[in-house]
């Protein structure tokens, strides 16, 4: 997005619609994590650059599409998070850029068991 006006020109970055999309995602109850996939790790291996997890943007001049790729928790009502999540991004996106979000869409790529995540957290601990 890029915007001229009196003082000069506003121009925000597609990693920053990413990375704003990525922790919007991730604060929504239900999404366990983001779910990079295996392109993307190859994507960022080969460019160096810092791919947004899971998150993938389309951004013009005055309006942004999103897609997301979640994992969610065991015992959620997909459905229910996916909307929640979808309401998250769109929000945090328009309130902190001023973009039109037209479009999140959303794939759950898997889902999250308990005993993965107490794992995952003594890993951490350690």
């Amino acid at each position: 997005m890029s915007v001229d006006n009196q003082t000069g020109m506003i121009r925000i970055s597609d990693d920053v619609v990413a990375t704003i999309a990525g922790l919007a995602a991730t604060e929504t109850p239900g999404v366990a994590a983001m779910s990079g996939g295996i392109s993307e790790g190859l994507a960022k291996r080969l460019s160096g650059k810092n791919v947004q997890k899971g998150v993938s943007v389309e951004v013009g001049q005055l309006e942004a599409a999103i897609d997301l790729r979640v994992i969610v928790n065991f015992g959620s009502k997909i459905q229910e998070v996916c909307r929640h999540l979808q309401e998250n991004v769109k929000e945090a996106v328009e309130n902190m850029t001023g973009l039109n979000v037209v479009e999140v869409n959303v794939k759950v790529e898997g889902v999250a068991f308990k005993e993965e995540e107490a794992e995952e957290t003594a890993v951490r601990i350690k």
